[in-house]
């Protein structure tokens, strides 16, 4: 019976001891609190800085308004270890190409962030040779 109660004992505090690793893994990596997935963007611009670091990557492009005005919009990527992965490097996305994306708008009033998209070149191609564009579906 006393064995019983230490592995019990061990099992209880492995499981507090993982969630206590977990949530707040999982709370930094959730977008809702900062992008509205209700808040759809497209952008098309021109990339004027790609800044590939941890924790995030980041692009900034220049996207023209109305008035023929460019803004700088700053779009958050994923972590550069799991970009690499799928074959991104810092020289992916150049200064200057032109560059069409849609994703979640930011969340706080006058910035202008996005947040997981779907990005391809201008003319629609992937971003990557050899790389896919996939629609999101509803499911």
């Amino acid at each position: 019976m006393k064995i019983y109660r230490i592995l019990t004992a061990a099992a209880v505090a492995t499981t507090a001891g993982m969630m206590l690793l977990v949530l707040p893994a999982l709370a930094h990596h959730a977008t809702g609190p900062f992008y509205d997935p209700e808040k759809v963007v497209d952008l098309q611009g021109t990339v004027t800085r790609f800044v590939f670091r941890n924790p995030h990557a980041f692009l900034f492009i220049d996207v023209p308004d109305e008035n023929g005005q460019n803004s700088e919009w700053q779009i958050e990527l994923g972590a550069p270890v799991g970009l690499r992965r799928i074959g991104w490097t810092p020289d992916t996305l150049p200064v200057g190409m032109e560059v069409q994306l849609t994703g979640r708008g930011s969340r706080a009033e006058g910035s202008q962030g996005v947040c997981c998209v779907r990005m391809t070149r201008a003319d629609g191609s992937p971003v990557l040779e050899g790389g896919a564009v996939r629609e999101r579906t509803q499911d």
